[in-house]
Order: structure tokens, then C-alpha cells, then sequence
């Protein structure tokens, strides 16, 4: 028989490593890694109604995509322009981006199963008499070490000539030179602090969902099994 059981630590684990799986997915997409100099303020940037001009436009580059403004000569104006600037996985920038985007998508993709898995842990805590909890904790902490040797390889891939015409001639491993980071490569780090808390987390979780009061309210017969 299925018992749906609820705990406030099992919900909380299971809502944060959704949070987690998705806030690496979109830092792993985003073109905001690096945010590269200031291009200068041409007469076309001029704010036409207002008479001021705009802040001068920064381009972002990412592990495998860009955004850039490009010009409407036509129309006398500008839009910025994002997408992959690699069409397949040899034309990334650089060889410690290529290992960055590996080892990046397979911790993305272990958070992924254990967040899809984490919404069954109410109906299921076990298979094969393993706890799913600690299962996914285990892999929680793996898929770390995936998202630290990635983070730790990106920065030495700045010295790439994708990277320099961004950032600048004094762009090299692990200096940025005219760039700086952007919101990107911060919620990535966050994602992977938050992805430990997470692993060592499933452990409370799995305390919580086997506590004594839980067994209490399973040999009552209930099916439905809510606890602060």
C-alpha cells in the first residue's frame, strides 16, 4: 500500500533541489558569463526623442552563446542579437570550455533526475531497501564535483581569441581584462553551494520521513501522512 507521507524537511529538500536542477539549467543557457567592454556611443545610440544618449552597450559572452547589437542601417537603429555562436560542440571558443560544458551537463543533468525523482519521494521512500533520500543525496554530491570542475575550468579558458575580442588583449587564464562576470557564472556558483546543502540535506529529509511518529500514524492505517 502507498502512503503519502509529508514532512516540512522532506518538502523543503524536495523544493530545493527543483530550484537548484532549474538555476543551473538557465545559468548553463545563458549568454551572461562574461560581460565584455564598453562599446562606444555612436550618433545611431543617441536618444532621439529626449535628446540624451544611451549607456553605452556591453556585449555578454557565454560557454556557447553571445548577445550583440547589431545595426538596422535601414531603419537607423539597433537590437541586440543573442544565440550560440558554436553550431556544434568543436566550434566552442575553447578547449577548457568545451570540458567547462561537459562536465556541466552531467552534473545539470544528475540534479534533473534527482529533482524529477524528488516529487515521488511522498509515495515511495525506498527501493530495494535503499533509501531514496540518501540515494539522491549521494548523487546531489557527485553532481557537485561535476559543477566544481567546471566552474573551476572556465576561467581558464579567458585567454581564448573569442574571449580576448570581448574582454581585450590582457584577457588570459583566469584574468578577465576589460570584462567582468556576470549574473551567469554567479548563480551557477550559488547552484552548486546550494546543490551540497542539498546532499547533506536529503539526510534530515530521510530522518524526518522514517521518524517514529510517521510509523506511528502508518500502523493507525492512515494513507495520508502530513507532519511539521
Amino acid at each position: 500500500m502507498c502512503h503519502v507521507i509529508v514532512t516540512c524537511r522532506s518538502m523543503l529538500w524536495t523544493l530545493l533541489s527543483i530550484v537548484v536542477a532549474f538555476a543551473e539549467l538557465i545559468a548553463f543557457m545563458s549568454a551572461d558569463w562574461l560581460i565584455g567592454k564598453a562599446k562606444p556611443v555612436s550618433s545611431e545610440d543617441v536618444d532621439n526623442r529626449t535628446g540624451g544618449s544611451q549607456e553605452p552597450y556591453r556585449p555578454t559572452l557565454g560557454i556557447y552563446g553571445r548577445c550583440t547589437r547589431v545595426s538596422h542601417m535601414q531603419f537607423s537603429r539597433r537590437d541586440t542579437l543573442c544565440g550560440p555562436y558554436a553550431e556544434n560542440f568543436n566550434e566552442i571558443a575553447s578547449g577548457f570550455w568545451q570540458a567547462t560544458a561537459i562536465f556541466l551537463a552531467m552534473g545539470i543533468m544528475i540534479l534533473c533526475t534527482v529533482a524529477f525523482v524528488s516529487v515521488f519521494t511522498m509515495c515511495v521512500q525506498s527501493i530495494m531497501k535503499k533509501s531514496i533520500f540518501n540515494v539522491c543525496g549521494l548523487l546531489q554530491g557527485i553532481a557537485g564535483l561535476f559543477l566544481i570542475l567546471g566552474l573551476i575550468l572556465y576561467p581558464a579558458g579567458w585567454g581564448c581569441q573569442k574571449a580576448i575580442s570581448y574582454c581585450g588583449p590582457y584577457a588570459s587564464a583566469y584574468k578577465l581584462g576589460d570584462c567582468s562576470l556576470g549574473w551567469a557564472f554567479y548563480t551557477a556558483i550559488g547552484g552548486t553551494v546550494l546543490t551540497f546543502i542539498c546532499a547533506v540535506f536529503s539526510a534530515q529529509a530521510e530522518i524526518a520521513t522514517s521518524s517514529d511518529k510517521v510509523q506511528e500514524e502508518i500502523e493507525e492505517g492512515k494513507n495520508l501522512i502530513c507532519l511539521l
